[in-house]
């Protein structure tokens, strides 16, 4: 009763509402200015939301009948209707001011018509509600409107109705108005953007969906009733409501085309004429290019931009990129580069009586910035305007710096911005262009008003007077043509100058489509998408004028405007020329009070760095000479000194300080990197732990006396340590003192390949094709070099590639297409990232002296300038290089002090220690550092190295060049070959080397005391020889043979040892470097020969995440003897480990599931309380809340259970009579006692609850088989490790199966491109070969191509390595049985050229059987061999026992035996064979024969 009581109640309610006031539904839409800047603002706020020029209406009583329609244009008074709005509805200012009516009596009207309606209706009316009720808060109007029911035509109901994917948090997009019309009515409705034409169709959707009851009862304060009448009253649909549509585009042209035939054509010929004659001579200069670093918007290269101006004779030319400065130094120094050889040039002409034609080019930096309202707020997305800014000077340039960083470091969100705050701030020395049509004035003209516009033009000229210009561009768009008049008058009206320029992001008008096809890459996107806004379009330029014109180009475009052109030279003008090169400038280092010069406050000298410098350099010396002798002194001496001429002891103490913190920390440092190692200065401070005295090595290849230059000390840190140096340094210098070092990733031949034909949509498999056929060389020396020169650089197959290349370039195709614009985008700037282990440490805030970005990955400053340049803008850059191989040293150390109690000590390894010369004799060099190459291995064992100094020389010979000088170093070591000297005074120098220059050092030696060259000329010839200065050693070379002949030496011999060196320092190598690397590569040796367990444990544990590598590394340790035991839960460590067997222990951390926090919990508790004797002991003192039951699994899986006597099967069964598995019961049973535990109760007799929690019981249960095993251990740790599946298969391996998976890998990396010497030569051995390969199906998939047909992939493996075999057609029809996880096969095929597809090769599969069926096939008699002396009565005894357990009478196993008796003294051999036995020879039989120690077996 109740529940009819209510009913009756809201019936009464509806009935009352509906007397009261009558449904009248009035369905409006506006036409406005434009959009606002933020949708959100409230309606007060009349600066934001734009102004209603069109209102229209249709007013409807509650059965859709329509009652009044009105329809309006409003006068613009007091502004003007933008361009970007007239283009969408089509009302000029013209228009309206004509046909309008006043505001206040549209408004008046308005009201009037809300008066009779209790709904105001609309398609997303909340803008519509907003704009109107802003102009109700403009005049002060009073209105109901904004009390009234509200009805949206679109909202999420809508939404969900229509069903178009492509929403908001995987919701349904809202339909616009033509959607909803679609899906209603099953035709579209073109979006007239005429107020009159939506509401007519926003009534006819509003009304259909009432009809369809998509409004419910509730939203319409109706009964059910309602629908049933409006149905039958509306059976026919509805509209049109016979409402005249008026095109406002077509009158607003009209009212255009009158006034122009009254106001007359404009600028006269005969004006046009004079002003060409005045521009004839006039110079025009581009001021707004992007380069290559506006990140993917531009092919324009920085020196390709300095080339094409200087090619148009224009005498200076800007370069703007968006918001960054990364391009700023390399523009500079290129164009000062270019300047200065075209002033040679000029020169050149001038004294030949020639008149000079090289165009000198003056750099412009500027930056085009995204100008927000607000730089930090990131509520709402507000990219701001772009407006171009140029540096005066270097004052300018730094201001635009500081700009730059603020915009990349504060201002970042979405685009880096900056605001008018920021730019008030770092103003001077600016000069300002208004921008393009996204700058504020042209932006305003076109979207908001002319009033706005001119608001923004004069707070421009206020704060920049003279040097802000209006930028007018004409690149042959409406809008622009639209915008331009606006601005020539504004720019007029307020005296502001304009300047002509053109929106440059290419240099050649051809290369429009190849700009078009990198936007296309930047979002993403197909060439094929067109170009407009919105769902289905992509972003690009309107069409193809935005190319690097011409001064004739632009001169005919301005014709009308000739001051424009003329104020790019005076802006050219004011510019000052500037450098951005200068000396580094190093941070203050503090020393000691005693060590101060105050001399030094008042010069800027360095008096009391040096001081310090040489007390600490001798204090050092003390400890590492003992002794000091004259020799040491006088190269301390001359060190320091030069130092000290150099102005860098600083440097030094900088170093010094940071690596000697880096050793407190416990952090290992390498012995030395580069030419630093020839410091003895550095050896003495331990920057460095090589004695270059002891070496020969030389401080003036790493500091030349006559030449000041940076000293670059490179250091590597212990990788796990790296971090630790840098926190220091930037606590010590500051946080804004330190930075990284940004680096461009470049669009390389391969990917601009790819990326090309994604987006001209070519089909991947053409395009992977093409990619493949390009060596290791850019495409445009490719398409560039003679042939000649093209052959003499690559291998034959690499030519015969590049051939096909060139072939498919020449056709009429999509991928020729592809080449030809790839070849254009090559070298484009894709993406930023961080270098590795630069830093950069400065004196003072580094915004002070760079731009800086920010990254991702880091906490630090990024500079915007890269490596190449940083040093060069004056940046002390440090390379802090992290070295894994120094963790391993590290980890080994620690392993053999845990094991032996010993302390080693890496830098007083015995030098002399023989069994690591054996080591590198045998070539056992797996896991050394430098020296595991096979190629290298190869070479150790012909060497056969005693000294050191053999080792040295092998790590500077064993390179690309010089390795060619290998063999004759060998034979000559080994007394092969005669040992020669050109000079007698060569032998002491050369010695070492056995007659061969193998170092740099060795020439700069030689060169000094053949012709007493000084030390720093030496070092220039070093310089000149290997970089092939040409000039350079023309002027060298003279000096030489002169020298050297004045002091007795033949000049025939003088001029061959120079051409000998002219060829071979190309390639001569550092020997500091060598010698540094070479040592390390001495202590992973020695470890490894005295060590080898502990050695290769930290070997694993540094491999750790590469399984790949831990199961290389695994197979040598089985060939050095080394055992290794799986994970181990009372015996692992977190890295592997060694125990007191000296076996190797697995990891616990390497196991998949565990977790690092589980492993360090249960390794702490083993340390504090003993093993766990037990499963159970081991689940009541684990941590339960991290060891969970995931990380039970990994263990039960991984093994380290194993220790506990339980199988791993008995942990997942479930016993009849349980509810749970056995690790379930461990988890339990550790969570009660836990719980009891910390109950803290005690029994009625003595100790805790806990203690009478009892242990629980596993069921017996199978155990897995070996398979099933050996996948779930593969599973936990990423290696089969207590066996391998193919274990039972190695005796079919062995016989049936002559080659290894590895040859399939081959195969796959020649057909995929992945090349290189050793993968070429390898392939040789197997073209036009049928290979037999064994393994197991570790994956396998089959799928159906693009056109239908079926094929299959699979992975197949073997011990050493897995590759991919793919199937098609008939192959995969006749072998898909085969194509199924854990099958043993064995796999016959060829490998050959495909079909009329030379050069690309395939392996062809032929056939393929089940391993486990090959013995039954193919052994058809087994011989045992027996050495006569061997036969005896016991002997026979044990032969017919094995023969009776294995003997077989089954058709299956039809195998024969045969017995060969020899005598190997007489070498007679007697055969037996037997006639009626059959052996079945399985793994059990051939395991017995083997015991047995005396026989050998043969299979046929």
């Amino acid at each position: 009763m109740l529940i009819i009581h209510r009913q009756i109640h809201i019936k009464i309610s509806l009935f009352l509402i509906s007397n009261i006031s009558p449904t009248m539904y009035l369905i409006f839409d506006t036409e406005t200015t434009g959009l606002p800047r933020n949708f959100n603002a409230p309606i007060t706020d009349t600066d934001n939301w734009p102004r209603c020029i069109q209102i229209a209406w249709q007013l409807h009583d509650e059965m859709g009948n329509l009652i009044e329609h009105q329809d309006y244009l409003v006068k613009p008074e007091g502004f003007n209707i933008p361009y970007d709005a007239e283009r969408i509805h089509g009302i000029s200012t013209e228009l309206a001011m004509e046909k309008g009516e006043a505001l206040a009596d549209v408004v008046e009207k308005f009201n009037n018509a809300l008066s009779k309606a209790k709904f105001v209706v609309g398609q997303n009316i909340g803008f519509d509600l907003n704009i109107m009720g802003c102009e109700f808060h403009r005049l002060g109007v009073e209105s109901p409107m904004a009390s009234m029911l509200i009805l949206d035509t679109c909202t999420e109901v809508t939404a969900d109705l229509v069903k178009i994917p492509g929403g908001r948090g995987g919701r349904f997009k809202l339909p616009n108005l033509t959607e909803l019309h679609q899906y209603l009515f099953g035709v579209p409705f073109a979006e007239a953007h005429n107020a009159t034409a939506d509401v007519e169709a926003t009534t006819k959707c509003f009304l259909e969906l009432i009809k369809r009851e998509v409004f419910k009862k509730e939203e319409l304060l109706v009964d059910t009733d309602y629908f049933l009448r409006f149905k039958e009253f509306n059976t026919s649909g509805f509209g049109p409501f016979g409402i005249e549509h008026v095109n406002l585009k077509s009158a607003s042209d009209e009212i255009r085309k009158r006034d122009a035939s009254t106001s007359g054509s404009g600028i006269s010929k005969q004006t046009l004429a004079g002003n060409k004659a005045e521009l004839a001579n006039a110079n025009f200069i581009h001021l707004h290019n992007h380069t290559q670093f506006s990140v993917l918007q531009s092919t324009i290269s920085v020196p390709d931009l300095v080339k094409a101006a200087a090619a148009q004779k224009m005498p200076a030319v800007a370069m703007t990129d968006h918001a960054n400065m990364m391009g700023a130094f390399h523009f500079v120094s290129n164009a000062i580069k270019h300047n200065k050889d075209a002033k040679a040039k000029n020169e050149a002409s001038i004294a030949a009586g020639e008149e000079p034609k090289a165009q000198i080019v003056k750099p412009i930096v500027g930056v085009e910035f995204f100008v927000c309202e607000n730089h930090l707020d990131k509520t709402r997305k507000d990219d701001g305007y772009q407006v171009v800014l140029l540096a005066k000077n270097k004052r300018g340039y730094h201001n635009l710096a500081k700009m730059s960083s603020i915009a990349y470091t504060k201002g970042f969100y979405y685009v880096p911005r900056i605001d008018k705050n920021v730019i008030e701030q770092y103003k001077s020395d600016i000069i300002v262009l208004s921008g393009n049509l996204y700058g504020e004035v042209p932006s305003k003209l076109l979207n908001l008003g002319e009033k706005q516009a001119e608001e923004a033009l004069l707070y421009w000229k206020e704060q920049f007077g003279e040097d802000f210009y209006i930028e007018v561009m004409r690149h042959g768009q409406e809008n622009e043509d639209r915008v331009n008049k606006d601005l020539i008058a504004l720019a007029n009206k307020h005296e502001v100058k304009l300047v002509a320029s053109n929106n440059t992001y290419y240099i050649n008008k051809k290369d429009a489509n190849a700009h078009d096809i990198l936007l296309c890459v930047k979002d993403a996107e197909k060439q094929a998408t067109p170009i407009g806004r919105g769902r289905g379009y992509r972003y690009g330029l309107p069409n193809q004028e935005y190319y690097f014109k011409s001064a004739e180009e632009m001169k005919s475009l301005f014709a009308d405007l000739p001051e424009a052109i003329l104020n790019t030279e005076e802006i050219a003008d004011k510019i000052e020329a500037y450098e951005l090169a200068r000396e580094v400038l190093l941070p203050k280092f503090g020393i000691p009070d005693e060590f101060l010069v105050e001399e030094d406050n008042v010069d800027g000298g360095k008096r009391g760095e040096n001081k310090y410098l040489r007390h600490l350099t001798y204090e050092g010396a003390k400890k590492r000479y003992g002794e000091l002798t004259e020799d040491v002194i006088e190269r301390l001496d001359f060190e320091l000194a030069t130092i000290e001429k150099t102005g860098y002891p600083g440097y030094f103490l900088i170093v010094q300080d940071f690596i000697a913190e880096a050793r407190r920390r416990d952090v290992s440092v390498g012995p030395g990197r580069g030419s630093a190692a020839g410091s003895v200065v550095a050896y003495c401070l331990w920057i460095t732990n090589i004695d270059p005295m002891k070496y020969d090595l030389l401080f003036e290849r790493f500091l030349n006396p006559d030449r000041v230059s940076m000293p670059d000390i490179d250091i590597d840190f212990d990788d796990e340590g790296r971090g630790r140096v840098m926190e220091y340094v930037i606590d010590k210098y500051g946080s804004s003192q330190v930075a990284q070092i940004i680096t461009y990733g470049t669009m390389a031949a391969k990917s601009s390949i790819r990326d090309t034909a994604r987006v001209l949509d070519l089909p991947l498999f053409e395009a992977d094709k093409i990619a493949k056929l390009i060596p290791n060389m850019k495409l445009a020396k490719i398409f560039n070099l003679d042939e000649k020169a093209l052959k003499a650089g690559m291998r034959p197959d690499e030519y015969e590639r590049v051939v096909e290349l060139k072939n498919l370039s020449t056709a009429k195709n999509l991928s020729a297409e592809t080449i030809e614009q790839a070849i254009i985008l090559e070298g484009s700037l894709r993406n930023t990232g961080i270098h590795a282990c630069g830093v950069i440490i400065t004196p003072d805030d580094i915004t002070n002296f760079v731009p800086v970005s920010v990254a991702k990955d880091s906490d630090l400053y990024v500079t915007q300038f890269d490596n190449s340049v940083v040093e060069s803008a004056g940046l002390l850059k440090m390379d802090f290089l992290g070295l894994k191989t120094l963790t391993l040293i590290k980890d080994t150390v620690k392993l053999v002090k845990k094991r032996h109690g010993i302390d080693l000590d890496p830098d007083s390894f015995p030098i002399d220690d023989l069994k690591t010369y054996e080591l590198f004799q045998r070539g056992e060099t797996v896991g050394i550092f430098q020296y595991e190459s096979p190629g290298m291995q190869k070479y150790m064992k012909e060497l056969k190295p005693t000294v050191f100094g053999d080792l040295i020389a092998m790590n500077a010979l064993y390179r690309p060049g010089p390795i060619a000088y290998i063999p004759s170093f060998v034979k000559r070591k080994n007394g092969e070959e005669e040992i020669t000297y050109d000079l007698e005074a060569c032998e002491d120098l050369l010695k070492e080397t056995y007659g061969i220059t193998v170092y740099q050092e060795q020439v700069m030696l030689l060169s000094q005391k053949l012709a007493d060259f000084t030390k720093g000329e030496a070092d220039v010839l070093r310089k000149a020889m290997g970089k092939k200065q040409r000039d350079v050693l023309d002027k060298m070379k003279p000096k030489f043979i002169k020298q050297a002949a004045e002091k007795g030496h033949d000049e025939k011999v003088l001029e061959k040892i120079w051409k000998d060196w002219e060829a071979f320092a190309e390639y001569a190598f550092n020997k500091s470097h060598s010698t540094c690397y070479a040592w390390i590569a001495y202590q992973t040796a020695y470890l490894k020969a005295n060590y080898p367990a502990e050695y290769m444990a930290a070997v694993l544990s540094n491999n750790m995440s590469d399984i790949k590598q831990v199961a290389f590394f695994m197979e040598e340790c089985r060939q050095m003897g080394v055992t290794v035991l799986g994970p181990d839960v009372n015996e692992s460590d977190l890295k592997f480990s060694v125990n007191a067997k000296g076996e190797v222990r697995f990891g616990m951390s390497a196991v998949k599931g565990v977790g690092e926090k589980a492993v360090e919990s249960i390794i702490e508790e083993r340390k504090l309380n003993g093993p766990y004797p037990s499963v159970f002991e081991f689940a009541k003192r684990s941590n339960t809340r991290i060891v969970n039951k995931k990380a039970y699994e990994s263990f039960v899986y991984s093994g380290a259970f194993d220790a506990y006597g339980f199988h791993r099967a008995q942990y997942f069964y479930i016993g009849p009579n349980d509810k749970m598995n056995g690790i379930e019961k461990l988890i339990k049973y550790a969570n009660d006692f836990q719980n009891n535990q910390n109950s803290a109760q005690e029994s009625l007799f003595g100790g805790s609850k806990a203690d009478l929690i009892l242990e629980p019981s596993f069921p017996v249960s199978p155990e897995w088989g070996l398979i099933d095993r050996l996948k779930y251990e593969k599973d936990a740790i990423g290696i089969f490790l207590s066996g391998h599946p193919l274990d039972d298969y190695r005796f079919e391996l062995t016989n049936f199966c002559q080659h290894s998976v590895k040859h399939l890998s081959i195969v796959n990396k020649i057909r995929s491109g992945d090349t290189n010497e050793e993968v070429l030569a390898d392939f040789e051995s197997l073209k036009n070969r049928d290979l037999v390969v064994g393994g197991l199906v570790v994956l396998a998939s089959q799928r159906i191509t693009k056109t239908g047909k079926p094929f299959g992939t699979f992975v197949f493996e073997d011990y050493d390595d897995s590759c991919e075999i793919a199937l098609f057609g008939d192959d995969f029809l006749k072998f898909k049985q085969f194509l199924t996880e854990g099958y043993f096969l064995q796999i016959r095929g060829r490998v050959g050229e495909r079909f009329r597809k030379e050069g690309d090769w395939e392996f062809k599969v032929t056939s393929i059987d089940l391993l486990s069926e090959l013995r039954d096939k193919l052994t058809k008699c087994i011989t045992i061999q027996v050495p006569i002396e061997e036969v005896n009565t016991e002997f026979m005894q044990k032969i017919d026992m094995i023969l009776q357990e294995n003997k077989e009478n089954s058709e299956r196993h039809n195998c024969k035996l045969n017995f060969a008796v020899y005598d190997k003294a007489q070498n007679i051999m007697l055969e037996m064979p037997s006639k009626s036995l059959r052996i079945n020879p399985n793994n059990q039989f051939l395991e017995q024969l083997t015991k047995l120690n005396v026989v050998n077996y043969k299979l046929n």
